[in-house]
């Protein structure tokens, strides 16, 4: 018998415990690590846990309540130098998916801005967004003589704290276009509730984004499996590529390859 194995459960659960309100997830293959106890052992932690309300089990792991009942959001700021690297590799392999001479609609977000930004060299694109970074960045490149700056349509609507126009205003404005792609970021993303966002009025408006949208490529990386949000805005079955970086989880790569149309992976390049 393994040390974790002889804990009283009460115990192993309260470790658990803080390591959700610290860290607001765990896995249930890390727990087993730090824990020295079996899978099933682990589970049934989580599941005791579960009904008792303390927190969310997810597919491979848990989530802490709060992260499914609060509205509240960080800041673009706060968020975007966060997993920099696996963004990075996100990024470029997702703007590898976009045609010259596309409408592409980006979403909010850092990882979206992060895909925004690899499109400055791609010619004749018209860009339809709902971020204010992302806007600012490409009327930026249209100052620059040696790049070829996309036209750039910004929806209108109230900010967020991530700095996303949502709301009907920008609902209205997106449901008039016609999009090639949607790239969509995500606050979190679960076999069981799809692509989620903190923010209801965020989340209807991505809702109209997917409608205006031929295909759609949700940019998360690893980090953001196994968060579930306040409100669901996309099923994994409506996803066309699904771009990560290659630290995704197996069990989320499983459920990925199974669900959306094609999963990408990208390997992060070191410095």
């Amino acid at each position: 018998m393994g040390a974790g194995e002889s804990m009283l459960a009460l115990q192993r659960q309260a470790v658990i415990l803080d390591l959700v309100r610290r860290d607001g997830a765990v896995r249930v293959a890390s727990l087993v690590e730090q824990l020295g106890v079996s899978d099933m052992t682990v589970r049934r932690d989580l599941e005791a846990l579960a009904r008792s309300g303390s927190l969310e089990k997810v597919h491979g792991g848990a989530v802490a309540t709060s992260t499914t009942t609060t509205g509240e959001e960080p800041g673009f700021e706060a968020k975007v130098n966060l997993e920099s690297r696996a963004k990075a590799a996100v990024a470029t392999a997702a703007a590898g998916l976009v045609k010259p001479g596309s409408v592409v609609a980006v979403s909010g977000g850092t990882t979206a801005f992060a895909v925004a930004a690899g499109l400055r060299y791609t010619p004749n694109l018209t860009v339809v967004t709902n971020s204010l970074p992302v806007a600012d960045l490409l009327r930026g490149y249209a100052q620059e003589p040696d790049a070829s700056a996309p036209t750039v349509l910004l929806t209108g609507g109230a900010p967020t704290r991530s700095a996303s126009l949502v709301g009907p205003l920008a609902d209205q404005a997106i449901r008039s276009l016609q999009v090639d792609l949607l790239i969509m970021g995500a606050h979190g993303v679960s076999e069981r509730a799809g692509v989620t966002s903190p923010n209801l009025a965020e989340a209807q408006t991505n809702r109209a984004l997917i409608d205006s949208a031929t295909q759609i490529a949700v940019v998360a990386d690893h980090s953001k499996w196994g968060v579930v949000g306040l409100s669901r805005f996309a099923a994994l079955s409506e996803i066309d590529y699904f771009v990560s970086d290659d630290a995704l989880a197996e069990d989320a790569r499983s459920v990925l390859s199974r669900e959306v149309g094609r999963l990408v992976l990208a390997a992060p390049v070191n410095a």
